[in-house]
């Protein structure tokens, strides 16, 4: 039985991008691709609206976007204010002191956020290189106010912005010209909708400005600088070879989104994610995020009395539908649903058959059809 992968990435993917996958491999310089590699960059500026924002597609995933951003902003000794909210937060701390960067963390108990005033105070205390800020950590489901740390930040223009977009760009409004991102990053399997395989980043003018101010840094691979010719210009060089059916699932996944307007796949992913969220909570579940700070792209859902964490997962794989586990301090407490990618109004309410005939299988007591009749109301109203 084909399985429902309702988990926070990879998420479903179209038929139309398996298809662009599959397409036959070429060159990184033939005519066709270097089209289709320019218009895919361009969209990426589409999708995190800037106009002067330098895009990177590398080979890679959303943790060597990290360390991209990481290693071409802040050199050893620097100083780098991590904003964590949770497990991915936390992997900052990692990457940076790889580096020798000198890390302060203003961290929240997970399932909460650091405020903006916390931040704002922190910055007035002292001078920052760079500040990390994960827009949605995956691992809690909290959705950071990216717009008003933005706002405090353009007080602090010696500091760069940068912006874990792993699990919102496509599926959150993200501004990055408006807000004063410096560097924001994504990887493909989340809002996109492909299959995972490469880390795409926008720098802009002042990242690349602070990227050279840093002279030589201890990376090769992920030098912005050595990729800067090709992504300017991917007809006129080379540098590492090109994920070039990659690129192609990427380019389709980006026509789907622009293609039904960002604006409207927002709209889907909140009306989603309040459906899925109504009607688990209709039949006994809890969110662990507070509704203000709730991401629409994921929920954290914590159990209920009498349910146990792994055997609730497993059966309800065996009945169709795969979720995620929870994290460090909440594996056991939670499991994380995910919500978007290509997926419609079939799939939540299909995830909820299921998991209401998995509860009527563990004798859990819960009223038939109450959490689909709950998202109904939400996904089919006028």
């Amino acid at each position: 039985m084909k399985k429902l992968m309702m988990i926070p990435g990879p998420t479903p993917v179209d038929q139309s991008i398996l298809n662009a996958l599959s397409k036959d491999t070429v060159s990184h310089l033939d005519p066709e691709f270097v089209k289709i590699l320019k218009e895919t960059l361009e969209d990426l500026r589409t999708v995190v609206m800037t106009e002067k924002g330098q895009p990177f597609i590398i080979p890679g995933t959303g943790t060597l976007g990290m360390e991209v951003a990481i290693v071409n902003s802040l050199k050893k000794g620097d100083r780098l204010l991590v904003i964590s909210h949770g497990f991915f937060g936390d992997r900052f701390v990692e990457i940076a002191q790889c580096y020798g960067i000198e890390v302060e963390v203003l961290a929240s108990e997970w399932g909460k956020i650091v405020e903006v005033e916390e931040i704002a105070k922190k910055l007035k205390e002292k001078k920052f290189d760079a500040i990390t800020l994960s827009h949605v950590d995956t691992s809690t489901g909290v959705c950071t106010p990216l717009k008003e740390v933005g706002e405090i930040l353009k007080q602090f223009p010696e500091t760069e912005f940068i912006v874990d977009g792993v699990c919102a760009t496509g599926g959150i409004e993200e501004r990055m010209d408006d807000w004063g991102i410096d560097i924001l990053f994504t990887g493909n399997q989340k809002a996109f909708g492909v299959p995972p395989g490469l880390t795409n980043a926008v720098f802009s003018e002042k990242a690349l400005e602070g990227r050279n101010s840093l002279g030589k840094i201890s990376a090769f691979y992920m030098d912005v600088n050595r990729w800067l010719p090709v992504m300017r210009d991917p007809a006129g060089g080379y540098f590492s070879t090109h994920s070039i059916n990659m690129v192609y699932a990427l380019q389709q996944g980006l026509k789907i989104m622009l293609a039904e307007g960002l604006e409207e796949r927002f709209k889907k992913y909140r009306r989603f994610a309040s459906a899925f969220q109504s009607g688990l909570k209709e039949l006994g579940f809890n969110l662990l995020a507070a509704e203000e700070i709730r991401a629409n792209t994921v929920s954290t859902i914590l159990y209920p009395a009498g349910i146990e964490d792994l055997s609730f997962r497993e059966k309800l794989y065996v009945n169709g539908v795969l979720v995620s586990a929870g994290k460090g301090v909440l594996a056991g407490k939670i499991f994380r649903l995910g919500h978007m990618g290509n997926i419609s109004e079939n799939e939540v309410v299909a995830t909820l058959s299921i998991i209401e005939k998995t509860l009527s299988d563990i004798n859990y007591d819960f009223r038939l059809g109450a959490g689909i009749g709950a998202a109904e109301k939400i996904l089919f109203a006028k």
